[in-house]
């Protein structure tokens, strides 16, 4: 038996990823086999990790933003000794494997996040290296490092080239990650070709510009090289470190490396031939010797390193208690036991209280009720602090080193902002918020999506919620934004109409650990709506009667936030039959059981109008044919809130009407 040559050991990568997208005669084998050297040094000489326990709180974290290249990390996890057999490799991109597409963190054991949608990776790892520092500050003693990784992301030219990257990178360099390391695949290879028609960017200057320590021309397949960058970047512990590794995408193919057609499909039967005789791989489709196997040393490693880990931990909790007790809750995700109860008592006492403000105002009131019960609450706002009110009395800057942290200046970068809210939540002992004007979710929306796709326990707030923001206009004017938002599956919605609403939504947001919630606040203020007890507690649901008809109803009313308001003063005009439904948020209501949501909206009802500024077409599965909507479907106008409401219809006399016409 020979002892395996470190080309042997990343040949071993290539070719899983060779095979795998032959066989599914589908996906992206260039990247794989251009950056393998790469890959197989970090892996085997430095990732800190466990294959026997994905979770282990203190591993690294490896993002593989360039998520294309899924199979390279497919590879890398089946190779290192995870729960990845040889067969989920053989099913590549086949339904309901571990090994779909892009890499799924909710399908793969090992995978930290959900990449492909290019350079969100790269600022997840922005957040998930937030996370490590922020909690590092809050938790380590100068003898008990408890909270001590790093993040390694992996990243092509096209993440580059997407505008999320300058937005992270730049916060990166601010926030001084010193545990964070990037790898430029510098290959000059896109889907269209050479990139040096639309991608002349000087980045390693770019990245000295943002603060970054930047480690120039890596030769990508040179072990040495890459060793010695390694070692650089983790001298380096004030500053971020980007390496550049020139590689030639599709390493080894005789014929297509370096060139476009080995990006994105198979390399083909006779090129898979030539290429494992140029490599001197003799060895059949998916057939790892063992003695390469053997290389792959993480299992063992990682065992040791997990239990040196425990005793340091140990030893941590005995000398600080109270310390580990709270490093344990929020890497578990679980509340103070006395959050819930906490929290309801405070929502009484806004029943009781009836504070007319602002939803937006309200939200602020219940991050100073909430945030001192939670220390994993974080967050922040892109530049809007005080219009979004997501500044509190006990906010302190990430950017410093206070072991209090708790507050974020994202500055105007509402996707990045997004994103690494995405990947705070991921790395675990945080419940990020972060907050713009609900017309910029445009910006992020994508990170939205995502946050919904990983199950992110993220809040992502937005004010200014509609037309009622008055004079700023139709380019700050939501219209469509709600009804985006709701469309995207596993993710919840929610614009309360008063202060108790507003309260009750930030409870369940907390409270919801397998994905995001989007909290939407008015910039105006809201009347304070009459509730006993029990109509309280049925906010929760998503939707409730808040105001009944004497008997049966034979009209129902269904608002959301300040239409709420116009839907109980139409109600007073209409008369006892009316009923009316205050709806916050549709995706909690529409999971609710069927008799639930038939004591709400009885089917026999069938005259049914429902109020939002926004567009229509979204309720119409509410009120059926036989309903109506006050809604708006044309952008908005510049002029007092006191002029538009009228005249875009938002009146009690409209409303009134609208139910008339109903016959």
């Amino acid at each position: 038996m020979t002892t395996p040559s470190r080309r042997d050991l990343a040949n071993a990568i290539r070719f899983l990823a060779i095979d795998a997208v032959q066989a599914a005669n589908s996906g992206h084998p260039g990247m794989p086999m251009g950056m393998a050297d790469i890959a197989e040094v970090l892996w085997n000489d430095y990732l800190s990790h466990n294959p026997n326990n994905p979770k282990w709180f203190n591993r690294d974290r490896f993002v593989l933003s360039n998520g294309h290249g899924s199979m390279l990390q497919y590879a890398l996890l089946h190779l290192s000794g995870y729960d990845l057999a040889i067969e989920e490799i053989r099913r590549f991109r086949q339904l309901e494997s571990k090994t779909p597409g892009h890499p799924e963190n909710f399908m793969t054991p090992g995978v930290e996040t959900t990449t492909g949608p290019l350079g969100q990776g790269f600022a997840n790892a922005v957040g998930f290296a937030l996370a490590e520092k922020v909690l590092a500050q809050r938790f380590n003693r100068p003898e008990f490092e408890v909270v001590d990784h790093r993040t390694w992301v992996f990243m092509g030219d096209g993440c580059l080239m997407e505008g999320i990257s300058h937005e992270a990178a730049s916060l990166a360099g601010t926030w001084g990650l010193g545990k964070l390391v990037a790898f430029w695949d510098d290959n000059k290879i896109s889907i269209d070709g050479n990139t040096d028609g639309w991608f002349t960017d000087d980045t390693p200057m770019r990245f000295e510009a943002y603060g970054w320590q930047v480690v120039r021309n890596v030769n990508g397949h040179d072990p040495a090289e890459i060793k010695t960058a390694i070692e650089t970047a983790m001298a380096e512990t004030g500053k971020p470190t980007l390496i550049c590794c020139r590689t030639t995408i599709g390493f080894g193919s005789p014929n297509k490396a370096g060139k476009e057609s080995v990006h994105g499909a198979a390399l083909g039967k006779e090129e898979v031939a030539a290429t494992r005789e140029a490599l001197g791989w003799p060895y059949p489709a998916f057939e790892i010797p063992q003695e390469i196997r053997d290389g792959w040393r993480a299992g063992n490693a990682g065992l040791v390193r997990e239990e040196q880990w425990n005793k340091l931990y140990d030893a941590y909790a005995a000398r600080y208690p109270e310390q580990a007790a709270e490093l344990s809750r929020r890497s578990h995700a679980e509340l103070p036991e006395s959050f819930a109860e906490a929290a309801d008592a405070y929502i009484a006492r806004l029943q009781k209280d009836g504070p007319v403000v602002a939803s937006r105002k309200a939200s602020q009131m219940a991050i100073e009720a909430f945030a001192p019960l939670l220390p994993e609450l974080v967050g922040g706002s892109a530049d809007l602090a005080h219009s979004n009110l997501t500044l509190w009395k006990g906010s302190k800057s990430v950017a410093g080193d206070s072991p209090d942290a708790n507050y974020i200046y994202f500055g105007v970068r509402e996707f990045a902002m997004t994103a690494i809210s995405n990947g705070l939540a991921l790395h675990g002992g945080f419940i990020p918020y972060d907050a713009t004007f609900l017309v910029f979710s445009d910006y992020a929306r994508n990170a939205v999506r995502m946050s919904a796709l990983m199950g992110a326990h993220a809040i992502h707030v937005y004010t200014h919620d509609s037309i009622g923001l008055g004079e700023d206009g139709p380019t700050h004017q939501p219209i469509e934004h709600l009804a985006a938002l709701r469309y995207i599956p596993h993710n919840d919605v929610w614009r309360p109409c008063d202060a108790v609403e507003s309260a009750m939504c930030w409870k369940a947001a907390i409270e919801r650990k397998d994905g995001p919630s989007c909290l939407v606040f008015s910039r105006q203020n809201l009347a304070h709506q009459i509730r006993n007890d029990a109509q309280v507690a049925a906010i929760a649901r998503g939707g409730y009667v808040l105001r009944d008809s004497m008997g049966a109803p034979d009209t129902i009313l269904i608002a959301t936030g300040s239409e709420v308001g116009l839907a109980m003063q139409a109600a007073d005009k209409l008369g006892r039959n009316v009923r009316v439904v205050s709806m916050p948020s549709t995706d909690v209501f529409d999971r609710q059981d069927a008799a639930y949501r038939e004591s709400v909206l009885p089917k026999a009802c069938r005259k049914r109008v429902a109020i939002e500024a926004g567009v229509t077409d979204f309720w119409r599965k509410y009120v059926g044919l036989d309903g109506a909507v006050v809604g708006i479907d044309s952008f908005g106008a510049s002029a007092p809130i006191e002029a538009l409401m009228p005249h875009f219809g938002f009146t009690v006399e409209n409303v009134v009407a609208t139910v008339k016409s109903l016959g």
